[in-house]
């Protein structure tokens, strides 16, 4: 039998997380963030909500939603690759979609790397669905997008939806 996964503590990101979380993103994406644009998205966009994931004290992942209206928008997502395949960017995901729930939202938006089929996968677990393609979207490699949404968050479908893999993942 497979062992149940191991549960990150997931908490709002404050400033004082922002050198950990530039540690993730220079391990996960070619062309990281600055520092200032975490800073920006924590102390003056009022849209933002971000998360860290972590395990003791270490910052193992984090991810970010803009909530605006009705509408939410999963802005990143990361997990130091030695901790991918764990689980935790489901555990983190489920905090965004609950984030952007609890904030209103009814539906979900994100960009995803058209070569990521892992993370494709995730989130067509959980209801997202390919509308289109943002071609040149990635600045590093000129590699396309695939946006993806999913949408009435707050119906009974998506919900006993979420319920259900909510439980499966404990």
């Amino acid at each position: 039998m497979k062992a149940p996964p191991r549960l990150l503590e997931i908490l709002p990101m404050k400033t004082e997380h922002i050198s950990a979380v530039l540690h993730v993103e220079s391990l996960c994406f070619p062309t990281p963030w600055p520092r200032n644009a975490f800073l920006n998205e924590l102390t003056e966009n009022k849209l933002a909500h971000y998360f860290v994931g972590r395990l003791g004290e270490e910052v193992v992942a984090y991810g970010g939603l803009w909530v605006i209206l009705e509408d939410a928008h999963i802005t990143t997502v990361a997990v130091v690759p030695e901790h991918q395949r764990k689980r935790f960017g489901e555990q983190l995901l489920i905090r965004l979609v609950d984030e952007a729930i609890e904030r209103g939202a009814r539906w979900i938006t994100l960009e995803v790397r058209e070569s990521n089929t892992a993370a494709q996968n995730l989130y067509k677990k959980y209801g997202f669905t390919v509308v289109s393609t943002r071609r040149g979207y990635y600045s590093d490699n000129d590699e396309s997008a695939l946006v993806m949404w999913a949408g009435n968050l707050k119906g009974s479908i998506y919900q006993n939806r979420l319920n259900a893999l909510k439980e499966s993942l404990c």
